[in-house]
């Protein structure tokens, strides 16, 4: 079996760098400069994964992740409900009515989205009772006239558990046009989800009362729909609503919230290109290294050369040099990054302790601790571009070397 006799030649110069110390601690920084980038790299994107995830999962709480409806409302929603959760896929489907109104206490006002829900058919783990006290949601219930706010929407008026607060909503009469309904509401939780958009402008009340408020009778506004798999739902609603033929309209949480994740996609493309600098100030190390490298073994080139090795031969050589070098701080970086992201949990509170300071504030931050989720798609691209920066690294050092000429060399050797 023919040995490769390239690889090894390559290898045993690696290995000799150690008599040249400068080219040794070279390549020492090399590796771990590709090491910590590539470390560096899993482990924001790892975190981004985590505020992503939770970004979703406190933005979809109250929309759901998906929403069927009808112009006028749904009647008979009933029948409507219980195929939803008869299909393959969907978990809960919650009758919802959504209307636009303004809050006031005393002369604060602010605009609201008053939201109806019946609490008997939100279940145990309902995304909303997560963000509300224990028995606040089924406090909700018909003609009490309760509503539970978000806590910066009631501190905008002063509202406090017990208070009461004034609900106007606008509607529309076909013989008197836009008319008003004003009703007396006594609050009797509040609720923080950690989203702005839901926070500072929802409030919750009793789906008989919200039908009340808009005189929608037995309508509801549309059935909130959650499904197994969130990134299914859109295929699995479009799916079902196919399967009844026209008439109702849906939507789903891609719609939704488009911007939101289209600008966490932005940033996630931006971090990972200006955290590959990283890796790419290391690949200029190996460039360093292997010129050094070139210029000490200009003599045992040329002897090579003469022995028979072709440029191709001498290129094969040094590019093994480098990718080595590559390899080494990638398998390291992976390793190290993978652990501290898969242990953000544990990692973070001790850098924490250790620094004096808190990442995340309580009183700046929804969220108090470093969210990550790490992904072996992310893993693997960033193992592969570091691989292919540092193999690029080595084309100009490995083109030098099987430029010397063997004749120049040894006539002054």
């Amino acid at each position: 079996m023919r040995r490769p006799i390239s690889a090894y030649i390559g290898l045993r110069y690696l290995r000799s760098q150690r008599a040249n110390q400068f080219a040794s601690f070279v390549t020492l920084a090399s590796a771990l400069g590709v090491a910590l980038g590539v470390a560096a790299l899993i482990v924001v994107l790892s975190v981004m994964n985590g505020f992503e995830d939770e970004l979703r999962s406190r933005l979809t709480s109250v929309t759901g992740h998906a929403w069927v409806t009808q112009p006028g409302g749904l009647a008979g929603w009933q029948e409507l409900r219980g195929e939803l959760l008869e299909y393959p896929g969907i978990t809960a489907a919650v009758p919802v009515i959504e209307l636009e109104a303004v809050l006031g206490r005393g002369a604060d006002l602010a605009g609201a989205v008053v939201t109806g829900v019946d609490p008997a058919l939100e279940g145990s783990a309902s995304p909303l009772r997560a963000g509300m006290r224990a028995g606040e949601l089924d406090a909700l219930q018909p003609g009490s006239r309760s509503i539970i706010l978000g806590d910066a929407l009631a501190a905008r008026i002063g509202a406090r558990v017990g208070d009461p607060v004034t609900v106007l909503v606008p509607t529309r009469d076909r013989e008197h046009g836009l008319q008003s309904r004003l009703w007396q509401f006594t609050v009797r939780g509040m609720f923080e989800l950690g989203v702005k958009d839901h926070d500072g402008t929802r409030a919750f009340v009793n789906l008989a009362d919200a039908a009340a408020i808009g005189g929608l009778g037995q309508r509801v506004g549309g059935i909130r729909v959650t499904a197994a798999d969130i990134f299914a739902a859109p295929d699995i609603i479009r799916a079902w609503a196919g399967s009844r033929g026209a008439g109702l309209v849906v939507r789903d949480w891609t719609q939704d919230h488009a911007t939101y994740f289209r600008a966490v996609r932005l940033e996630k493309t931006m971090m990972m290109v200006l955290l590959s600098l990283i890796v790419g100030v290391a690949a200029f190390n190996i460039v360093a290294t292997l010129v050094m490298v070139v210029t000490d073994k200009r003599g045992s080139i040329a002897i090579l050369r003469t022995l028979g090795f072709s440029r191709a031969d001498i290129v094969r050589v040094f590019a093994v040099q480098g990718v080595a070098i590559g390899w080494i701080g990638v398998v390291a970086g992976v390793a190290g990054g993978a652990a501290l992201a898969a242990n953000m949990n544990v990692v973070a509170p001790a850098l924490e302790r250790l620094l004096g300071f808190q990442f995340m504030p309580a009183d700046v931050y929804y969220l108090t601790a470093l969210p990550s989720d790490l992904r072996w798609s992310d893993v693997l691209a960033v193992g592969l571009v570091a691989l292919a920066m540092t193999a690029v690294a080595t084309i100009y050092p490995a083109a030098r070397a099987a430029a010397v000429e063997p004749a120049e060399v040894l006539r002054y050797e």
